[in-house]
C-alpha cells in the first residue's frame, strides 16, 4: 500500500469508531495488501486518535490460541494499542451505542514496572519487569465489516491488524498479584453472560503459557523499531472464545482465587 492509502484507510477506520458505521474489507480494497501494510495502518490509526487526545497504556495480544489461528488461517498471534478511553472499571456500566458488535474475551492482564525491548526478550525478562498480574476482560469490536455482504468474504488477518487488533476496551479486576503467586497456565475462568455459562478456559491456552505470550509482544515490537514500557497493561490474550455481548448483557468472568471481574452493556 501506498502511503497515502495506508493514511485514508487509517482515517477511514477513525471515523467507522466515531460514527458507529463499519467500513468494507480492506483485504477486497487492497488485494495485495500484506501484515507490514495492515501494521502500518493500525500505526496510522493510532497516531489519530492521539491527535485527538487519547494516550497510549499498553498492549493487547491476540490470536493466540490455536482455535482462533485456525480460524483465520494464520499461524502467528497479532498485536493491538490500548489507549486511555478504552480501560473500564470491573462493575462499570457501557453505554448504549459505545460499541458497534462488542464481543468480550477474558484474559490475564500484565502491568509492567520496567521496559522490555529488543528481538532476544526472555521468559525471565518478562518475569522480572512485572509489576503484577490481573483478572480483566477485553472488549471487542469491528469497524471493519465481519462479513462483505456482496461476496460473502470474511475478515482476513490484515483486516483484523488494521483494525487496531478488534480491540476496543479492556475491564480490569481489583485483585492485584505477584506474577510468582499463580501458575498462570493453570489459573481459568468461567465466564457469564447474564448468568448463565457461556465459555470456560485455562491460561495455558494461551500459546501454553501466558507469559510467553508477553515475551512475543516484545519480539515483534523490536522488529518495528518499538518496545513496552513501564507502566502499561499488557492483555496477554484469550484463553476462551468472544461472547457476544447485545444490549443488556452482563459479562462476569470468574477466576476462582485469581480473582472476578465483571462488566455491563446498557
Amino acid at each position: 500500500m501506498t502511503e497515502a492509502e495506508i493514511a485514508a484507510a487509517a482515517e477511514a477506520l477513525f471515523q467507522a469508531e466515531e460514527t458507529g458505521r463499519q467500513i468494507g474489507l480492506l483485504s477486497l480494497a487492497h488485494p495485495g495488501m500484506t501484515m507490514d501494510d495492515a501494521y502500518a495502518v493500525q500505526k496510522a490509526l493510532v497516531a489519530r486518535r492521539m491527535s485527538a487526545g487519547r494516550q497510549v497504556i499498553g498492549w493487547k495480544i491476540g490470536l493466540t490460541s490455536k482455535a482462533m489461528q485456525a480460524a483465520l488461517n494464520i499461524d502467528i498471534p497479532d498485536s493491538g494499542v490500548l489507549t486511555d478511553d478504552m480501560l473500564f472499571e470491573s462493575g462499570a456500566h457501557v453505554p448504549r451505542g459505545r460499541f458497534i458488535q462488542p464481543r468480550v474475551e477474558a484474559e490475564i492482564a500484565f502491568a509492567m514496572k520496567a521496559p522490555l525491548a529488543g528481538e532476544t526478550v526472555t521468559r525471565a525478562d518478562v518475569v522480572a519487569a512485572t509489576d503484577w498480574v490481573a483478572p480483566s476482560l477485553e472488549i471487542l469490536d469491528t469497524r471493519i465489516m465481519r462479513v462483505d455482504p456482496a461476496t460473502g468474504r470474511t475478515r482476513g488477518i490484515v483486516d483484523t491488524i488494521a483494525d487496531n487488533a478488534a480491540n476496543a476496551g479492556i475491564v480490569l479486576g481489583p485483585q492485584r498479584h505477584a506474577i510468582d503467586a499463580f501458575d498462570l497456565r493453570r489459573v481459568g475462568a468461567i465466564l457469564t453472560c447474564n448468568g448463565e455459562v457461556e465459555e470456560t478456559g485455562l491460561g495455558a491456552g494461551v500459546l501454553n503459557d501466558p507469559v510467553m505470550a508477553v515475551v512475543w509482544l516484545a519480539r515483534r515490537m523490536a522488529l518495528y523499531g518499538q518496545r513496552i514500557e513501564a507502566g502499561q497493561v499488557i492483555l496477554s490474550g484469550s484463553f476462551i472464545r468472544p461472547v457476544e455481548c447485545p444490549p443488556g448483557s452482563r459479562i462476569a468472568a470468574d477466576f476462582g482465587d485469581f480473582g472476578q471481574v465483571a462488566v455491563d452493556f446498557a
